[in-house]
């Protein structure tokens, strides 16, 4: 029997993903707030990882996980080289990231974050661009368990929480960068995250 998650169906032009063997079409046409954040996040892996045995890749690129379940992340790094071949990411990848869109939600939040963390995605972080915050999540055991939410606060917003008094209820800690558990000394700020959204 063809492993599924290998066929190349030159006839469907259409960007699928598949899970648990079943195929499911994407946005042909992300809206252009989550373009502009997986192309950030891309761009600030790519720039941190030179020079490293990492890799980043922006969306578009296949990763096979099995025999039934293909996907294509918004943005990734793999460390690994071995498993990256001329058609995809043949394995886990290290760090995952879904920017999510109206239809994918269930299946990032759910399934998705499921079988990433079997096939052993060490980092996964799911990015809500309405909200404009960031879970990261951590592969503990099989699962990826929720490490941190960060969310994305302006300037003004930031001078704002500051001016508070310490005991006021309203009052926030911010975190402004998201520290990657998969490389050391590797931070990523939320303001280039969430530039021009």
């Amino acid at each position: 029997m063809d492993n599924l998650a290998y066929i190349d169906d030159e006839f469907n032009k259409e960007k699928t993903e598949m899970i648990d063997g079943k195929i499911y079409a994407m946005s042909p046409r992300p809206r252009i707030t989550h373009t502009l954040v997986s192309g950030n996040i891309f761009g600030e892996f790519r720039q941190h990882l030179r020079g490293t045995k990492c890799t980043a890749f922006c969306d578009g690129v296949d990763v096979f996980l099995d025999d039934k379940n293909r996907f294509v992340p918004d943005a990734m790094i793999v460390c690994n080289p071995d498993i990256i071949k001329d058609n995809g990411i043949h394995g886990a990848p290290d760090l995952v990231v879904e920017v999510l869109s109206k239809t994918s939600v269930k299946r990032d939040r759910g399934r998705k974050r499921e079988i990433y963390a079997k096939a052993g995605v060490k980092e996964y972080w799911i990015v809500d661009t309405w909200g404009k915050y960031i879970e990261v999540y951590h592969n503990q055991n099989g699962w990826l368990v929720l490490d941190s939410t960060y969310f994305y606060y302006t300037e003004e917003e930031t001078t704002a929480n500051d001016n508070l008094p310490d005991d006021d209820k309203d009052k926030v800690q911010i975190f402004d960068a998201i520290k990657l558990s998969i490389c050391n000394n590797f931070e990523v700020e939320l303001k280039y995250i969430f530039e021009k959204i």
